[in-house]
């Protein structure tokens, strides 16, 4: 009764999400291998290192050293076994650079702006684009069509999947033995190898102990999306969601629930293109997720929403009471955090809008 009520303050319903049912052809599944709005414009003189996080500012100065490598071409050893090694002098020699660090310390700008430096062809895309591409286009296939690029960019390595782990790690002993440079960022399981820090043991027992060891780049520091800003806003009525969508042109709006059914109907590598072209986000009668895989989508959804900049109005429970103590207690822990940290900013982006006028 409610619902039907409010939909009828404002005239005609907005947009749904959970109407829309995006596809990616195999023939875009390469070509739109691009880092995603909101790190369009970065570059690495547009990152602002902390000045009390000394590594941040040497991070800026390793990846621009490995992007110009990149640049110019000068070709690392190859197989695997180079695969992010370090030669006698400490300089990298491998095809791989990581960037390990906690959440909201700049490591997708840094990325993003790697891959800004150099020339086509080039690829950039998370983890689980990664593995989608894979999936469609058949290992030997993806292999071919990667092959012959310069630099592959993965945003969120996820150690997750122990079989998603194992495909992408083959598929990079393929690329980095015909050339291909590795830009990464990483995304552990904090419960199990500490709270924002990257274990490279660990992570190496993942795939098999393949690798000698990691280039790692640390990039230390406090979530910069909320140095010195007030906490996230407060939920807003239904009634204020509802009229909000349907004054902004462009913006959608989605009963929670519903939209949690209708993202387990659709990979994770299609929420990207699930929010393309949209204004603002509005959801009705958040609340937190009922398990893990329904909150791990939430997690997915959150990136891509950050990644585009599209803002969030919600009603019901905060953003930030997403994911229960237990899941925050847990190995997705960094993830969920994460999350969070980036629904609070894209909802602070909504309450800076101006007034919506129906």
């Amino acid at each position: 009764m409610r619902r039907t009520a409010v939909a009828t303050l404002t005239g005609m319903p907005a947009a749904q999400l959970a109407a829309r049912r995006p596809e990616i052809e195999a023939d875009e599944l390469i070509t739109t291998l691009v880092p995603p709005p909101r790190f369009d414009a970065v570059r690495f003189s547009t990152y602002v290192p902390n000045p009390e996080e000394p590594s941040q500012a040497e991070a800026v100065a390793a990846c621009s050293a490995f992007a110009e490598r990149v640049r110019e071409g000068r070709k690392p050893r190859s197989g695997w076994r180079a695969l992010f090694g370090r030669g006698e002098a400490g300089e990298p020699e491998s095809p791989g650079l990581y960037l390990d660090g906690g959440f909201g310390v700049g490591k997708t700008h840094l990325l993003a702006s790697i891959w800004h430096e150099v020339p086509e062809p080039k690829a950039y895309g998370t983890f689980v684009e990664l593995t989608h591409v894979v999936g469609v286009l058949g290992f030997a296939e993806a292999v071919r069509r990667l092959s012959g690029h310069r630099l592959l960019a993965i945003d969120e390595f996820e150690l997750d999947d122990p079989g998603d782990t194992m495909l992408v790690t083959r598929l990079l002993r393929e690329l980095t033995s015909a050339g291909v440079f590795v830009a990464a960022t990483s995304n552990t399981l904090p419960g199990r190898l500490g709270e924002g820090r990257f274990a490279a043991e660990d992570f190496l027992r993942e795939i098999q102990s393949l690798s000698a060891r990691f280039a790692v780049v640390r990039v230390d520091g406090p979530d910069y999306r909320h140095r010195g800003l007030p906490e996230a806003p407060e939920p807003v009525s239904d009634e204020q969601v509802t009229a909000s969508a349907q004054a902004r042109p462009g913006a959608t709006l989605d009963d929670f629930d519903a939209l949690c059914e209708h993202l387990a109907q659709l990979h994770p590598s299609r929420y990207g293109r699930l929010v393309d072209g949209v204004s603002v986000v509005h959801l009705r009668g958040v609340r937190p997720a009922p398990d893990q895989t329904v909150a791990l989508r939430l997690v997915a959804l959150a990136d891509r929403l950050y990644d585009r900049a599209v803002p969030v109005v919600a009603s019901g429970r905060s953003l930030g009471e997403l994911f229960t103590e237990e899941m925050l207690a847990g190995g997705y822990r960094k993830k969920y955090l994460r999350a969070v940290s980036r629904l609070t900013a894209l909802a602070r982006d909504a309450a800076a809008l101006p007034a919506a006028t129906g």
